[in-house]
């Protein structure tokens, strides 16, 4: 990305007003609040996406690319939003398609129902009740081919199959589960990627510029530039948990977050840590300038009644303005938004919590701040569970006016796991599940 078009980027810091008017006070000890400004909070409409034929939604993009969508529809596309340039219009991203689990001999195996679908950045209006596509950009190659959503190195990634488990099918190392969206101001899109875990430039046509990497990845292979700039420890990440979040400052630099606590330094450690990470990046010099040590409050109270704590994720990072996020804790059923500041520094950028050899690790500290780990203090914006009317699996956020903010959900295509996902014909039986965009008022 030239200094030129870096420059450009601040220009899609949104007005300071709107920036300011989801700002909150309250303890600095993140504390939840209980005051009556959680229950005031209300959805004030719901648009909901029609039916929209898979096989038809791609191969409008790239011809021949699906050639059976079995019955599927387009979803998927509220894995993350970024406003657009008018009002009640939004960027929105699909991850890698649909997909699914089965268990094959004991074992699961990740099913490709659809394995031409290729990623897409769609971007959406709010027309009351009802959300429209406006536009559609395929992910695409250097060559202007699909990257598609396929898992890309074997041992690193989940083997793919296809829709009954059955037949595996081949990695693609040019495949991507795009999870995070964010406009630059010379429109260019960055996106996030599960799978690497990986900050991916892709121009305004959709096509990779470059994909930003873990060091000792050692991705091969790809149809696009592949730049090892990333802190190798990331490569530990949980299968199917590397980024979800990511959020672009008024400055240009962009703020990652690694959906779940890293697997260091094992698997066990990772499910029962509550200590996760933040990145900042900055395009300009293509490099991590800091790594932030962000801390899950207990499972329970981010989802009453849940006891698992692995089932705690980050799906969003939102951008207030300055140096100031909002963060989504969820599991698939609850959320809530914390207000953190970024703090000047590194962080944990190049500490001994940066090394898989360190003891204990950073994921299995109980108490990271006894231990002098920086952790971002945070400020309880929404209980989103407590609001009535918001779906499941929030995992896009956005700020869409004053003291508004603009929710969408990732429906999965209509997909469930196991082998009751399709019937003795191979055509889906959706979960009814719909893709929503819901506007939700703050208290004042």
């Amino acid at each position: 990305m030239s200094p030129r078009a870096v420059g450009r980027s601040v220009a899609v810091a949104l007005p300071l007003a709107l920036l300011t008017a989801v700002a909150v006070t309250g303890p600095a000890d993140g504390a939840p609040r209980t005051g009556h400004r959680h229950r005031d909070a209300q959805v004030t409409n719901t648009a909901v996406l029609g039916d929209i034929p898979l096989g038809t939604f791609s191969n409008g993009l790239l011809p021949g690319t699906v050639d059976n969508d079995r019955g599927i529809h387009l979803g998927g596309i509220g894995s993350d939003i970024y406003p657009a340039e008018r009002k009640g219009e939004f960027w929105t991203v699909t991850d890698r398609g649909p997909n699914g689990q089965i268990k094959v001999d004991g074992t699961k195996r990740r099913t490709f129902p659809v394995p031409g679908f290729d990623p897409a950045i769609v971007k959406v209006r709010v027309e009351g009740s009802a959300l429209k596509v406006l536009k559609s950009i395929p992910v695409t190659t250097r060559s202007g081919a699909p990257v598609t959503g396929l898992s890309n190195q074997a041992g690193h990634d989940e083997a793919p199959y296809a829709y009954d488990a059955r037949q595996p099918l081949a990695y693609n190392p040019n495949g991507l589960d795009t999870e995070g969206i964010v406009r630059a101001g010379d429109g260019s899109f960055w996106l996030a990627d599960e799978y690497g875990p990986s900050l991916v430039h892709v121009s305004a046509r959709g096509q990779v510029l470059t994909r930003y990497v873990p060091k000792d990845l050692n991705l091969t292979g790809t149809d696009y530039p592949v730049v090892e700039a990333l802190p190798a420890i990331l490569t530990r990440r949980k299968t199917n948990r590397g980024f979800e979040g990511l959020a672009q400052l008024p400055g240009g630099d962009l703020v990652l977050a690694v959906q779940s606590p890293l697997s260091v330094p094992d698997t066990a450690a990772g499910e029962g840590s509550r200590n996760v990470r933040l990145l900042r990046f900055s395009p300009r010099r293509q490099a991590v300038t800091a790594e932030y040590a962000y801390r899950f409050d207990p499972v329970g109270v981010v989802d009453p009644g849940e006891d698992d704590t692995s089932q705690l994720k980050i799906s969003s990072v939102v951008a207030l303005g300055g140096d100031r996020l909002l963060v989504e804790e969820r599991t698939d059923r609850a959320a809530r938004l914390q207000e953190v500041r970024l703090p000047r520094g590194a962080g944990l950028l190049g500490s001994p919590w940066d090394s898989p050899a360190t003891s204990p690790s950073y994921e299995q500290l109980a108490d990271p701040a006894a231990a002098g780990v920086p952790v971002l203090r945070k400020r309880l914006v929404v209980d989103l569970g407590k609001v009535p009317g918001i779906p499941g699996k929030i995992e896009g956020v956005a700020l869409a006016g004053p003291g508004t903010l603009a929710l969408i959900n990732d429906n999965d295509f209509g997909m469930t796991d196991g082998p009751g996902a399709f019937d003795p014909s191979g055509r889906i039986v959706d979960s009814g599940a719909r893709t929503k965009l819901l506007y939700l008022r703050l208290p004042h």
